[in-house]
């Protein structure tokens, strides 16, 4: 017998319904909403792994096509790796449900959210880290929920709760939550205020509370027992050795302002603990070693900056790594920096396309969307000094490539006035602190090598917190360390005066409102420090390369098109083919001419004028004879339209014979000297000479 429960989240209502669907999983719920149906799954080992010290939780977001009543586009007809899309919202479901696993259970447990049906003015997204919490609150794993989340867009100062996928707002939020506490944010903005950002995170939170009450009344209802675990122990006696034996080597080493022999440093001082500690042969009394020697690094590190007021390698709470801002770094690509931040630093280069080098999208949203502005990072394993095999891309460095361009994509220029497709690639080559800020700052300045006329620029920062009872530290530009042992990860994107895009992991509860906008605030004096250094190397667009393609664009009235392509694109196709140029003709109207050279570029320009413009008395014509009779000849002077010109207008003084003059098939200028009411066209030769077209 299934369990339903509905629940009304503004103009949303909510299914959840239990025990019907793949009972054999330790939890499992359908979430709907609408037609929009996810169903989520949790499965959990019953033990740990031997030696398991850490805790491996897989989540995985499936779409499936079938779902939206569609065939997978290309050779192959079923899905096959998750999209990028798959793989960022899989991250999204990971990051707010992993901090919320008590710190004993080690157990390998997987989350598998499928979507099955969608309907696109319901978000499956949010439904999905819904049904993983639903799922786990009712499974015999133990979990400290409930966890929610939601989507919010802004449309005229307004907030608007799950906005269609593709829906264009000032705002695109999307907010995960406990009761106490907000867990994970992920944001593009239009250049909203930080207390517009404040606001819509908060009041996301207070909109989530029916989530929260529906889950916990479920739980109560079904819940299985949940497992008892073994809680940690510590050895206080041994605790108080490592520390003795401890805290020396790390103060010096946390001293080190060098991140490669700092680490260096703090592995040599942990060696040397255990040799000091432990006999040869006591692995359990090793493991426990190492252990307490991690938990001193930890409440170190964290009591020198809140009780010392001193951050590693000494520097203070707002302090900026020192920035070096370069340009035009490679020859051949369009536009390239280099930006370096302490020792975070990103290559990025720029290259320009035409429009058929767009990306285009094949998801269950959408089988014709395309991407004429693509962010790629790239993550080397010697960017951390580290020996390791090329693979594919993993998730973080497709949630990290994502941050930046959605950071980017607000002062992309919009296509009408810059055509070019643009594909922008970040390579990481060293990083100590957040590599997808410095790809923000390095891409900006790209843009501007490259000729791109951004909107304005942005810069990125990423910021932490440390925080123990009443006592906190907000830390600018924050170092892998300070992130790893911290309480917070915080990256803020924008320019002068807004924010464009902002992530925020949180790992700790009852974060106030005052301290997020503590940190916002510094982060904005942060922002404003880099965008100075930023503008130390380049303020305006250049002028574009000389390897760069040319696009030129002319409008043309959306009811030609089907002139200017013409019957299965002969048209079109003529012109590519007299001219050497590449066209892209969009719904609008907008025709992208892509040409080697100027002259090409006019040539087609003229054609297409010649085309789809409807001919005017004075006008000059480059057409085409097409029938000789003895009176004249019949001349087209674009597609499907022909005109007369008399034996008398073909020449000054007396012409015998037509043939004298012309021939079928020839091309020749003529000049409009007449349209009557039945649209019939008179045209002379002679009117003509010396003349270029107009049209």
């Amino acid at each position: 017998m299934s369990l339903i429960r509905e629940v009304t989240v503004g103009d949303k209502l909510i299914k959840l319904e239990f025990q019907r669907f793949a009972k054999q999983a330790n939890g499992s719920v359908m979430v709907s909403c609408g037609d929009t149906q996810v169903l989520v799954t949790v499965c959990a080992a019953d033990e740990p792994k031997e030696g398991q010290d850490f805790f491996p939780l897989t989540v995985d977001y499936v779409e499936k096509f079938y779902a939206a009543g569609r065939i997978p586009g290309g050779y192959v007809k079923r899905e096959t790796r998750p999209s990028e899309r798959e793989a960022l919202t899989s991250r999204v479901i990971d990051r707010p449900l992993r901090p919320s696993f008590p710190e004993e259970y080690m157990c390998d447990t997987q989350i598998v959210a499928t979507v099955m049906s969608y309907e696109a003015k319901h978000n499956p997204a949010p439904l999905a880290l819904l049904g993983a919490s639903a799922a786990l609150m009712v499974s015999d794993i133990p979990f400290q929920g409930p966890v929610a989340s939601l989507r919010i867009g802004m449309e005229g100062g307004k907030l608007i709760l799950d906005p269609p996928t593709n829906y264009v707002s000032d705002l695109d939020l999307n907010v995960a939550c406990r009761p106490d506490a907000i867990l994970m944010v992920e944001a593009g903005a239009n250049f909203l205020s930080e207390e517009q950002m404040l606001d819509a995170i908060n009041t996301a939170q207070q909109w989530m509370q029916p989530l929260f009450d529906v889950q916990l009344e479920v739980q109560r209802l079904i819940g299985k027992p949940k497992r008892t675990l073994a809680k940690k122990t510590v050895n206080e006696a041994l605790k108080d050795e490592v520390i003795q034996a401890a805290k020396g080597l790390i103060a010096g080493a946390f001293a080190i302002d060098d991140k490669m022999d700092r680490m260096k440093a703090l592995k040599v001082a942990g060696k040397k603990v255990v040799e000091q500690l432990c006999t040869d042969g006591d692995a359990g009394r090793k493991a426990q070693v190492k252990a307490l020697i991690e938990d001193t690094k930890y409440e170190m590190m964290r009591s020198q900056i809140l009780d010392e007021k001193r951050r590693i390698g000494g520097r203070g709470y707002k302090d900026i790594r020192s920035i070096l801002c370069e340009t035009h770094i490679l020859g051949r690509p369009h536009g390239s920096s280099l930006f370096t931040r302490g020792e975070t630093q990103a290559l990025a280069t720029v290259t320009l396309g035409a429009g058929d080098d767009e990306q285009r999208l094949d998801s269950i949203q959408s089988h014709d969307e395309w991407k004429s502005f693509m962010l790629h990072y790239n993550f080397p394993p010697f960017s951390v000094g580290e020996a390791k095999p090329l693979r594919g891309l993993s998730r973080r460095e497709m949630g990290h490539g994502a941050l930046a361009e959605r950071a980017i994509a607000q002062i992309i220029p919009e296509k009408s006035k810059f055509g070019y497709t643009i594909r922008l690639v970040s390579e990481v080559l060293e990083s100590n602190g957040s590599s997808s800020m410095a790809t923000v700052c390095a891409g900006v300045m790209a843009l501007l090598d490259a000729g791109v006329p951004i909107v304005e620029p942005v810069a990125g920062i990423a910021m932490g917190l440390i925080k123990e009872g009443d006592k906190y530290a907000i830390l600018s530009d924050i170092l892998g360390d300070e992130d790893h042992l911290g309480d917070m990860d915080f990256k803020v994107c924008g320019g002068e005066n807004g924010i464009t895009a902002l992530q925020m992991d949180i790992k700790i509860g009852g974060l106030s409102k005052d301290i997020m906008r503590e940190a916002l605030t510094q982060a904005k004096e942060g922002r404003r420090h880099i965008l100075s250094k930023m503008r130390g190397a380049i303020t305006e667009p250049k002028e574009l390369s000389q390897f760069a393609p040319r696009i030129f664009q002319i409008k043309v009235a959306s009811d030609r098109i089907r002139d200017l392509i013409g019957p299965g694109g002969k048209v079109v196709k003529k012109i590519v083919a007299d001219t050497g140029v590449k066209i892209d003709i969009a719904d609008d109207g907008m025709v992208s001419i892509v040409s080697p050279d100027v002259l090409s570029a006019e040539a087609a320009k003229q054609m297409i004028r010649t085309i789809t413009t409807d001919p005017e008395i004075g006008g000059i014509f480059l057409g085409t004879v097409k029938r000789i009779m003895d009176f004249g000849a019949f001349i087209e002077i674009r597609p499907g339209q022909e005109g007369l010109c008399h034996i008398s207008e073909l020449e000054e003084g007396r012409v015998n014979k037509v043939t004298d003059v012309l021939n079928e098939g020839e091309e020749v200028l003529v000049k409009v000297l007449d349209i009557d009411r039945q649209g019939k066209i008179k045209l002379s030769r002679r009117g003509a000479l010396g003349k270029k077209p107009t049209a």
